[in-house]
């Protein structure tokens, strides 16, 4: 399945839930926002057919978020019977990592094998603050227990902070002591008190010219928009997902579906697509196939032409 400017879209990310266990405050968006009332999210039935509806367009890689995933009930079970879907070749899971360890095993039973988890300071009081008032030790045993079952790969996603995680040897010596790849991630425009704790990806990879010669290595499994370096002495790799200073757009291959069923092309786009409604009504297959396509012609060549700069993410709508 392509767009209008050639691109082969053949990822879709899938918020299961809005709702979350840590309050990051640079998800949170300017005005606050209640949570979605229950009635409005898509239930499992829904989204299970909309993931065979997308299967059959062609998308081959999926990823489930949040919100914090794991805080909804029957999770695991939800994975299952979406990886009994023939046409799946990546299926992975971005979680906080709260939760993570309780879930362990049923999630491997479930099948999954690939694990996303946030972790922006490995000091805990910033950690708390970064959270407001999650707990550092319950994520590190997580990891801990996610690189005992097998998983694989297991990736770090640290939000870059200026003024609360710029030292980045906390990361490094991690990489060091595990297996797990550590990705450093601009940080998003989600509210206007961002803007003075911006780090750009390029001041981040000097920080690292200090842990010796830093050489481009291949993606891992499901790299996605990450460029990866291998430095001297770490297990795996470092990525950088810079969204602003070095824009995936031109490679851009996914579509977003956010736990209300909102069909997003663009995550820097305030345009989507309810696909809520119609199936709630009951309309056919074939008629949510038209809708997904006709919302594939809206995806933007680039986030300036999405509009970007006027509006601010809610991430926890989205599901980044």
């Amino acid at each position: 399945m392509q767009d209008k400017y050639k691109r082969e879209i053949n990822y879709m990310r899938i918020s299961v839930t809005d709702r979350c266990n840590l309050n990051c405050f640079y998800c949170q968006p300017l005005k606050k926002t209640s949570f979605l009332p229950r009635s409005e999210i898509l239930t499992y039935e829904e989204f299970l057919r909309l993931v065979q509806i997308a299967i059959d367009l062609g998308i081959k890689k999926f990823r489930l978020t949040g919100g914090e995933p794991l805080v909804r009930k029957n999770l695991p079970l939800f994975i299952k019977k979406v990886l009994s879907l023939e046409g799946i070749e990546d299926f992975s899971l971005t979680t906080n990592g709260i939760l993570l360890g309780e879930f362990i095993d049923e999630l491997w039973e479930a099948g999954l094998r690939r694990i996303n988890i946030s972790l922006d300071s490995l000091d805990e009081e910033k950690y708390a603050e970064i959270t407001g008032g999650g707990n550092l030790k319950k994520v590190l045993n997580s990891l801990e227990k996610a690189i005992e079952k097998g998983f694989d790969p297991v990736k770090i996603n640290v939000v870059l902070l200026k003024g609360i995680n710029e030292d980045l040897s906390p990361f490094i010596e991690l990489a060091r002591e595990y297996p797990v790849y550590v990705r450093f991630i601009e940080l998003m425009n989600t509210n206007s008190k961002n803007k003075k704790h911006f780090l750009s990806c390029e001041d981040a990879r000097l920080r690292l010219s200090v842990y010796g010669e830093i050489i481009e290595v291949n993606s891992p499994q499901g790299g996605g928009p990450a460029k990866y370096y291998k430095l001297p002495g770490i297990k795996k790799s470092i990525g950088f997902i810079c969204p602003y200073s070095d824009h995936f757009c031109p490679t851009c291959n996914r579509l977003r579906i956010s736990a209300d069923g909102k069909l997003r092309p663009c995550l820097f786009s305030d345009w989507y697509m309810d696909l809520k409604t119609p199936l709630r009504q009951g309309v056919s297959d074939g008629k949510i196939k038209q809708m997904i396509l006709a919302c594939l012609k809206k995806k933007p060549l680039n986030r300036k032409k999405a509009g970007e700069g006027n509006k601010l993410i809610n991430m926890r709508e989205v599901g980044g």
